[in-house]
């Protein structure tokens, strides 16, 4: 009798194809998954770790841990996101937990993340206390949340879950300007102290001073701070403010690169060589915007230039004298700029397409018209900052959002663009506005941070729907 065949159904066969499930016994509790969820976790990860070493044959390996914050942690892995459930348990749990694993950027993307910003939901859901009787005077964040704020010769510092505080003596009386080059390190300055810091936030050391080498060899305080991916921008201006300049430094080694927009001011007309106190980095463009005003008794005038920082060249520039800029900002995502009007208060726009076509008065007013003519200052300590496809602009104790609004037909404005058209809303509840005057205004991760005068904390809004 010949030989039987072997089943068309193989379960006689020797050979079985490796297993895609892989078992884990957490703290005695058993949980399945496939290896290509266990490798979501990273290359360097313990559980990527285990999904290679998994087989069918081999007892399932033990992990001494807790089974309930293992089971958020996977469900975070399969799906990208916290369940639920994880919201009855304790954040800081959670973050040590995903830190054993090596999976704690998993976690940032899903709680962090800028992504999930959302500019009309947004509401206070708490407060960060600050050391001490000195207010807040600069914020600095670094894109998924974290936050250092300068508040007298300290700088306290909040991880990205804002759970996390250490507290730090600089050797400045006050800080005016700063920057988070990363969670670690910070660029500090002020306008009554030479050079620029490289400090280190954990251990309050300075790892680096810059300085601006000026003709008369008097020291450089630092006007303002900015940065883009690859470049350090820092405003200088001579202690004996007759000479500024803005220097460019490599953002990885810190060394120099070029320096722009040296002005010595001898004999020379001051409103054409003001240093800059705001510094922007434009992407889109690869222009740096650089403004600065003054206070005269004409009243108060200013310059805002666009740099290419390549050439040393000023693509385009703006001279104000008619109700100067109070604050400025600019936002590639509506390819305009946004000024508050010192005298009148109001918000204007400018569209940077203007600019390029060299428009001598490319500003148009979003408010009341008639307020410019007024005498009064009425823009004095308003802030205003852009962050994504909205405009946030404080007057007081408000903080009033502008969004663009598109409408069924354009109108040609006096520079021959298109007329735009933008709407206000005043942001938050009833119970979440008013009280004193904002004096700092910025972004990080999913979140809005905000500072008051006189008060020692700073305000975190964001979307409460997302829970933690």
């Amino acid at each position: 009798m010949a030989p039987s065949a072997l089943p068309r159904n193989g379960f006689k066969q020797n050979h079985r194809p490796e297993s895609n499930i892989a078992t884990i016994d957490v703290g005695g509790q058993l949980f399945q998954t496939t290896k290509q969820t266990l490798t979501l976790a990273g290359p360097d990860s313990l559980l990527s770790k285990i999904s290679d070493s998994a087989a069918p044959h081999l007892p399932p390996p033990f992990i001494d841990r807790d089974p309930e914050l293992f089971s958020i942690l996977l469900s975070l892995l399969r799906t990208g996101n916290l369940p639920s459930k994880a919201k009855a348990l304790d954040l800081h749990d959670l973050i040590s937990e995903s830190q054993f694993y090596g999976i704690e950027t998993l976690m940032i993307d899903s709680i962090s993340n800028p992504s999930h910003f959302d500019a009309f939901n947004l509401e206070k859901s708490l407060t960060l206390p600050l050391n001490g009787r000195d207010s807040p005077s600069v914020i600095a964040t670094t894109p998924f949340g974290s936050v250092h704020v300068a508040h007298g010769s300290k700088i306290t510092s909040f991880d990205w879950s804002l759970r996390k505080k250490a507290t730090i003596l600089t050797e400045f009386s006050a800080v005016d300007s700063m920057l988070a080059a990363s969670t670690e390190l910070a660029a500090v300055g002020a306008t009554d102290f030479s050079g620029l810091q490289i400090v280190d936030l954990g251990t309050g050391s300075v790892r680096e001073t810059l300085s601006w080498e000026n003709v008369t060899r008097s020291g450089s305080t630092v006007q303002a701070i900015g940065s883009s991916q690859e470049s350090l921008f820092v405003s200088f201006e001579s202690s004996r403010r007759n000479s500024n300049s803005i220097m460019i430094y490599d953002l990885n080694t810190m060394c120099p690169v070029n320096e722009i927009g040296h002005y010595e001011i001898f004999g020379a007309q001051i409103n054409s060589a003001l240093p800059a106190t705001k510094l922007k980095w434009v992407p889109g463009y690869n222009l740096l915007m650089a403004s600065g005003s003054h206070s005269g008794p004409s009243g108060v005038c200013g310059n805002i230039k666009f740099w290419d920082i390549r050439s040393g060249n000023v693509a385009w520039e703006v001279h104000e004298k008619v109700d100067c800029f109070s604050d400025l900002t600019v936002s590639e995502e509506l390819s305009a700029m946004f000024k508050i009007g010192v005298n009148s208060g109001e918000v204007f726009y400018a569209d940077l397409r203007s600019l390029s076509l060299g428009v001598e008065q490319p500003w148009v007013c979003l408010g009341d018209k008639r307020k410019m003519v007024s005498g009064k200052k009425e823009g004095v300590g308003c802030r205003i900052e852009s962050h994504g496809s909205q405009v946030y602009c404080s007057k007081g104790g408000v903080l009033e959002l502008w969004s663009e609004v598109a409408v069924g037909s354009r109108k040609s404005s006096g520079g021959g663009s298109e007329a735009r058209h933008f709407r206000k809303n005043v942001m938050g509840r009833m119970k979440d506005m008013g009280g004193s005057r904002i004096t700092n205004l910025t972004f990080g991760g999913n979140k809005m941070f905000m500072t008051r005068k006189d008060q020692q904390y700073v305000e975190v809004w964001q979307n409460s729907a997302r829970g933690y």
